[in-house]
């Protein structure tokens, strides 16, 4: 029984742990068919890439800011850095947009989790 009991606790310690994870941090699929991860970093949150060319290269951090997250991120191939903004667009696609000039130009890619 008593087995049995600390399984349970510990399953819902983990559901609860994995609960409150905030929901940009996981795998992403992004455009161009890349994979990223997005993990807790100190009070942001960092973005790397996963496999590849550029496997385990930062290539972003952001900070929550009520809906949304702002930060900078990278284009891997050119190391340039952006102005960042990433948002929610239903539960499993992340909108991301890289821009300068204030935000006056920029690009928005599409992640879908994985």
């Amino acid at each position: 029984m008593k087995k049995i009991t600390l399984a349970l606790a510990l399953a819902g310690v983990m559901a609860a742990g994995t609960a409150f994870a905030d929901p940009i941090v996981g795998k992403w699929r992004t455009g161009n068919g890349g994979t990223v991860n997005v993990a807790k970093c100190g009070g942001s949150f960092c973005v790397k890439v996963v496999g590849g060319q550029y496997g385990g290269k930062a290539i972003g951090q952001f900070a929550k800011n009520g809906e949304k997250y702002n930060g900078t991120i990278i284009d891997p191939e050119q190391d340039k850095k952006y102005r960042g903004a990433a948002w929610f667009q239903g539960d499993n696609t992340l909108k991301m947009r890289g821009s300068v000039l204030g935000g006056l130009i920029g690009r928005t890619d599409t992640w879908k989790r994985m």
